[in-house]
């Protein structure tokens, strides 16, 4: 049998060389810079055309699609094995020790954004598949290894793969953990609005929080005008010391300025972050604000702050196979003439509609002059673990791991897997190792990465060769 740990370990340097090199393209969507020829802005079409570059050195059949999404190809048959990872990466934000986009290992882990989430996982499939056919395994089925550019936002370049090439047959997608996602749950984003307004005795002048709707708010910052400037930043001060954040309050032509700084987390799971957006609305609501701007803090602080899963909407869900429904609060802002904006992101399982979500804050945020509108969402997604395609992908990683208890997973992360009838995700993040997806610090161990290319190796040769 054959030492796929061995092969892959034979790739390292190799590996870490191209994976460095897709890791300092700073592959954020931007929509200001878009253009006819980077329609996403210059970043995610850079990477690709670096990625597509590379995959033509390397001997595959490539193909650029509208500069929003491609694919390397391998193999021949009736089937087709697709491989979907992402070139894109969260924007990253304050709160680093090291330049996210000059990638660093340090204490045998690679730092950087996209080490994670999904530089570092696609580029180990990518090689797992390069070395297979180097090494003239032969293919019973096409495989296909496609790049999206817009995976953290709206799915744009793999949308439009599936409008104009044939579906694969089955799939995954290295962008979640180990073992075997095989149920993501449903996504729905609510976006709510209110009208500016200001009449209170204070005032808030501007309030600001967030980068993705899809990450808890590392910062928020607010503006607001008081009568007694000292005893605010006593109160604020105090506010700091007796809550697990930071801050600062200073002072400027236009009023005192205050920053809270919480803890960045994945939104699938707002509760491993520290939401400041919400921290900060909680001192707010000790100021005489009125109109609007006390509509704005009361939602945030009664309703929003320290609840992930709609316990104060009184709309908490779980089901027993996909787990319980989750409320991550990502983009908010108020501004006084402009009003309040508050982007909502749910992950739900089923047995609960995105009907009934919106109700339930539509019931809570309505008689706060909010309105509430959707803003985009997937059903949820399942395959079953018998299913051939999620056994052979169990077999692989059990074998190369050892962990003999391991069991197929439902998340509330979403990945191009759902994409696929038969799709599910597969790694690359192993059980042990901390979730720095969307965080500061970024980082995946370099062991891992090469044990979860071994995994990648034995998965997709047993899937190719049956």
């Amino acid at each position: 049998m054959t030492d796929w740990l061995k092969e892959a370990t034979a790739q390292k340097e190799d590996y870490l060389t191209d994976l460095i090199s897709l890791m300092k393209i700073e592959s954020v969507r931007d929509d200001e810079k878009a253009t006819e020829e980077y329609p996403l802005g210059p970043g995610p079409s850079q990477a690709l055309a670096a990625f597509l570059e590379m995959a033509d050195q390397d001997g595959f059949r490539t193909k650029n699609i509208d500069n929003l999404v491609g694919y390397a190809e391998w193999g021949e048959g009736d089937e087709t094995l697709a491989i979907l990872a992402h070139l894109d990466v969260m924007p990253a934000g304050n709160g680093w020790n090291t330049d996210p986009f000059d990638p660093v290992i340090k204490d045998g882990k690679l730092i950087g954004r996209g080490a994670s989430d999904d530089k570092g996982p696609g580029m180990a499939a990518y090689y797992a598949l390069k070395t297979l056919k180097d090494q003239g395994v032969p293919f019973n089925k096409k495989v296909r290894f496609i790049v999206g550019t817009d995976e953290e936002a709206d799915w744009t370049g793999m949308h439009r793969y599936f409008e104009v090439e044939p579906a694969p047959t089955f799939g995954f997608s290295p962008d979640a953990e180990f073992p075997v996602i095989n149920g993501e749950k449903g996504q729905v984003s609510m976006l709510l609005n209110l009208p500016g307004g200001n009449d209170g005795i204070d005032l808030l002048k501007s309030f600001k929080a967030g980068l993705r709707f899809n990450m808890v708010p590392r910062e928020a910052d607010a503006v607001v005008e008081v009568e007694d400037n000292e005893a605010l930043a006593t109160r604020f001060t105090a506010f700091l010391d007796a809550s697990p954040v930071t801050g600062e309050v200073t002072f400027e032509q236009d009023g005192a300025h205050l920053q809270v700084i919480g803890k960045a987390a994945h939104g699938m799971e707002p509760e491993k972050g520290i939401n400041a957006a919400t921290y900060l609305a909680s001192f707010l609501k000790s100021l005489k604000l009125g109109g609007s701007a006390k509509n704005f803090v009361d939602y945030l602080a009664d309703y929003l702050h320290l609840d992930t899963r709609m316990e104060k909407f009184d709309a908490a869900f779980s089901d027993p196979v996909m787990g319980e429904l989750t409320m991550n609060a990502g983009l908010l802002s108020f501004d006084q003439q402009a009003g309040a904006h508050i982007d909502m992101n749910f992950r739900y399982p089923k047995g609960i509609t995105p009907d009934e979500i919106k109700q339930a804050v539509a019931k809570v945020a309505s008689p706060l002059n909010f309105t509430v509108d959707y803003q985009g969402g997937d059903l949820p997604h399942y395959v079953d673990p018998e299913d051939p395609l999620v056994q052979t992908l169990m077999k692989a990683y059990i074998h190369q791991t050892g962990d003999q208890a391991a069991q197929p997973e439902v998340v509330g992360g979403g990945t191009y897997g759902r994409l696929m009838e038969r799709g599910v995700a597969f790694g690359a993040l192993m059980p042990m190792t901390p979730n720095t997806m969307h965080q500061a610090n970024e980082f995946q161990p370099v062991d891992d990465l090469i044990l979860s290319m071994a995994i990648y190796m034995e998965a997709i040769h047993d899937l190719v060769t049956e």
